[in-house]
This record gives structure tokens, sequence and C-alpha cells, in this order.
């Protein structure tokens, strides 16, 4: 059976290719939910405006289906909350960012 962290595992190759931090690290994924074997993955971007948006959420969605038992996944792109590396970003997201 698939699991969240099974899913997460996937997406830290995922980096956001200006800051290039794994979106994990970066805390741009806000939550994963498993329904047997589909994940929905809810994620924002560092601004609203981001011109890469396209591209970051398809490299989620082809990270999140090498996770093993998944057969599909669907990427919600949400603004709410906005993101803030303060609160969202891992310790070591913030170090790499220079949050300290």
């Amino acid at each position: 059976m698939v699991d969240k962290a099974a899913v997460l595992e996937s997406l830290i190759i995922v980096e956001d290719p200006e800051m290039k931090i794994s979106v994990i690290d970066l805390g741009l994924i806000y939550d994963v939910k498993i329904d047997d074997l589909h994940a929905e993955i809810d994620m924002t971007l560092t601004s609203p405006g981001c011109p890469i948006a396209p591209e970051l959420m398809a490299a989620v969605h082809r990270a999140a289906l090498l996770t093993e038992g998944l057969e599909s996944v669907h990427v919600n792109l949400t603004f709410s909350p906005l993101w803030d590396p303060k609160i969202h970003a891992s310790e070591d997201g913030k170090f790499e960012l220079g949050i300290f």
C-alpha cells in the first residue's frame, strides 16, 4: 500500500529550477492524500506569478508517478496559505535560503 511518506520521498528529486532547492525542502508541497492507487498533491509556488508553474507542476506529477504502487496523480495548485519560507521550508531549506 502506498503512503504519504513514499510519495514525499519520490518528490525529493524535484527542484525549483531557479533556486536549485527541492520542493520538499522549500515546503512547496502542502499535502498528499492517497486514495487506493491515486494521489492528490496540494502544492504551492514561491510566488503566485511564478513563470515556471506549469514546468514545476509537471515535474511533481512525473516524480510522484515514480512511487511504487501509484497509478495516477493529480497536482492541485493552491496559494492558501501563501508560501512563506520562514514557516514552510525545512531546516535544510532555510539554511540553503540563508534564513537563520
